[in-house]
């Protein structure tokens, strides 16, 4: 088995999901949202970097993956979320683990099917996938996506190769 946490970084909300995966089978673990605290910048960064420590403190995952940045036509916007991605991305980096980067499209595509859905289907396609469970938010269920898209190509299990076998 193998635990991973898919992270959606935002400067506001930051998503995680943490999953286990083993073989074929993806049991949910825990999901939430990490809320950006403070007046400037540097504040907020670290208080996202603290809340994301304590995150994999305490549900220590194997494996990592987090959304790239899409560049839209605000700048200054795509510049702090890139900021924000780089939290995302030292957190993971800190406990030792590589972290695997998924196009939006690409993880809409594993979850729901198509590369173009909204957050409402990423968030029932995960429900699906994962019975019962309770998504702290549209920010988290993207986060869960982001794992189960890891799971199924980023080689987090046999999972991946299972796929790989059948797409031949």
């Amino acid at each position: 088995m193998i635990r991973v946490i898919g992270i959606d970084p935002g400067l506001r909300n930051l998503g995680w999901g943490v999953i286990d995966v083993s073989g074929s089978r993806i049991a949910h673990v825990a999901n939430g949202i990490c809320h950006s605290e403070g007046d400037d910048l540097g504040a907020r960064l670290l208080s996202l970097h603290g809340q994301l420590t304590r995150v994999l403190t305490k549900w220590q995952p194997q494996a990592a993956a987090v959304e790239q940045t899409f560049v839209n036509k605000d700048g200054a916007g795509t510049l702090k979320l890139g900021q924000a991605r780089g939290i995302a991305m030292l957190v993971p980096a800190q406990f030792g683990l590589t972290v695997g980067e998924y196009a939006p499209n690409k993880v809409k595509k594993t979850v729901v099917g198509v590369g173009h859905a909204d957050k409402g289907q990423v968030a029932h396609m995960v429900k699906m996938q994962m019975p019962g469970i309770e998504i702290a938010g549209p920010d988290a269920a993207d986060a869960l996506a982001i794992a189960i898209c890891h799971a199924h190509h980023g080689g987090a299990s046999t999972l991946a190769q299972a796929v790989a076998r059948a797409s031949v």
